[in-house]
């Protein structure tokens, strides 16, 4: 009597996932996530891919970080090949919180220079959280190469992340602040400067870094 009443619920809160109200959504995924169950996961990663409400959202990626990782990790590897760009982006997010480090080798190179922004952002996320020790330098690399990039919340995004890299970012980070293109050497002469000050503000260095290039500096300027 017992299972099939938790069974009534969790079906119940599956249906109120696709509600027409974002609030009874909510608390539809709030309800999964406080009485998880591993026949939840695949529900909640296909809500996630389709979801337009970021409160709602947000809910379902804590629902699923309530689950067993065994359960969760490799849908949401799965999910992070999808051709949907907010299914990837999703997906990736859920990982970055989950923060198993078995999902690693799904962050490649290809996604971590996804064509959409969003998507970007959430695997550089990711990559900074999930990354194995002793590959940071080779990830620097490849997140430098994105410098320059987007409006001012994708590259704020992209110098955090090598931020949260420490100093295995550094060689990176200074190469691209010789780059040919000034829109790669400023942003890389920003996040400098907010590696070496945190409390500076990304719009200053930001204004800062383009006065340098503006007057031919990088590289070691503005150090």
């Amino acid at each position: 009597m017992s299972m099939r009443a938790e069974d009534t619920t969790g079906a119940r809160a599956l249906r109120g996932l696709a509600d027409e109200s974002a609030s009874v959504r909510l608390r539809a995924a709030l309800a999964v996530g406080t009485s998880p169950d591993p026949a939840f996961v695949g529900g909640l990663v296909e809500r996630c891919a389709v979801e337009p409400d970021f409160s709602v959202r947000e809910m379902l990626t804590w629902a699923l970080t309530r689950h067993p990782a065994a359960a969760t990790v490799p849908v949401l590897v799965d999910e992070v090949r999808s051709e949907r760009a907010q299914a990837r982006g999703q997906a990736l997010h859920t990982l970055s919180k989950i923060g198993d480090r078995s999902a690693w080798p799904v962050i490649t190179p290809e996604l971590l220079s996804d064509a959409d922004d969003e998507v970007a952002r959430c695997a550089w996320r990711a990559a900074v959280v999930l990354v194995p020790e002793g590959e940071e330098y080779a990830l620097a690399l490849v997140l430098a190469s994105q410098l320059g990039r987007g409006p001012r919340a994708t590259r704020l995004s992209l110098s955090r992340a090598l931020i949260a890299l420490g100093e295995a970012m550094l060689p990176a980070l200074a190469a691209a602040a010789d780059a040919p293109d000034p829109g790669v050497r400023a942003h890389a002469l920003a996040t400098d400067r907010l590696w070496h000050d945190p409390d500076a503000g990304f719009e200053s260095a930001v204004e800062e870094a383009k006065r340098i290039v503006a007057l031919g500096g990088g590289g070691g300027e503005g150090r």
